[in-house]
């Protein structure tokens, strides 16, 4: 199983024009500042992490390989050859899923646990099924939102797929991703009202990686529904997914953390062979909404 990455520092910005490079240099040294907390309900300003392109050494190697029909394209052009990567994968059945994310949310400081997604909880791995307490199969595009169930493809992909807790599962529901709401019993941090649901700080960027892989992975072809992100709440059973303005957003806020980098790799190398992109590039989200 591939070993976490090192998280990689944003790079520090200068406000004064005029500043020396030995300054600069003295900065490096330096770990990151502490971030003052978010007041409620509130996301930092956009990050620098959907404009500038990552370019350490595994990056490098993927561009040089697995995204090489993509690198260099933006637009419509972008998301054609994304899409064309990313569809040649292994496919899984629903009850492989199970196994599956055991492993791709394993806990890195417990490896009997998983993560589970909206709570944060760290839960056996064992405690899974469809009893209150229990963690569950939470696909982050609604079933519903396409039609496709629990088929092989957009039912199991695990790009998509993350261990929830099944009470607050419930309350997601198929609702659209928006700001605001009445605070989720069991679930601190999270938000809901009648038509959407607001994921903690921690994973807002994983839920918004995650849509919008499902909206270039899946286009209308393999027999399925093509897969679009709109600006809208209450989207219904249509297979559209919202809000947008608000998923570029928690994009922004949340950059890929390690935990979510591990996740790819683990998808990428031991299950599906295919990767979301917008964990490996984030600034390709911009290029293409």
């Amino acid at each position: 199983m591939p070993v976490p990455r090192t998280p990689r520092w944003k790079p520090l910005a200068c406000a004064a024009a005029g500043l020396l490079l030995t300054g600069l240099a003295g900065l490096a040294t330096q770990g990151p500042a502490a971030a003052a907390p978010e007041p409620a309900g509130t996301l930092p300003e956009r990050s620098a992490a959907t404009t500038t392109a990552p370019r350490d050494a595994a990056t490098a190697a993927l561009d040089a390989s697995y995204y090489q029909d993509a690198v260099g394209k933006t637009g419509d052009a972008l998301r054609s050859a994304l899409h064309a990567i990313v569809s040649d994968q292994r496919t899984l059945s629903y009850a492989q899923v199970w196994d599956a994310l055991k492993a791709t949310d394993e806990d890195p400081a417990d490896p009997a646990n998983v993560v589970l997604l909206y709570t944060g909880r760290s839960q056996s791995k064992q405690a899974h099924g469809g009893s209150t307490g229990d963690w569950n199969r939470e696909h982050v595009w609604p079933q519903s939102r396409g039609g496709f169930g629990t088929a092989a493809g957009p039912g199991t992909d695990l790009h998509h797929l993350r261990p929830a807790d099944v009470t607050v599962n419930g309350i997601r529901g198929n609702k659209d991703f928006d700001l605001g709401g009445s605070p989720v019993a069991g679930a601190a941090g999270n938000l809901t009202d009648a038509d959407s649901f607001e994921p903690r700080d921690a994973v807002k960027g994983d839920v918004a990686r995650m849509v919008f892989y499902m909206a270039v992975r899946y286009e209308g072809g393999d027999g399925f529904a093509d897969l679009e992100v709109n600006d809208r709440v209450d989207n219904g059973s249509a297979p559209l997914t919202g809000r947008l303005s608000v998923l570029r957003q928690w994009h922004a806020a949340d950059p890929p953390d390690a935990f979510e980098k591990r996740r790819n790799d683990v998808i990428h190398d031991d299950y599906q062979q295919n990767r979301n992109p917008f964990v490996d590039h984030p600034e390709w989200v911009a290029h293409i909404w």
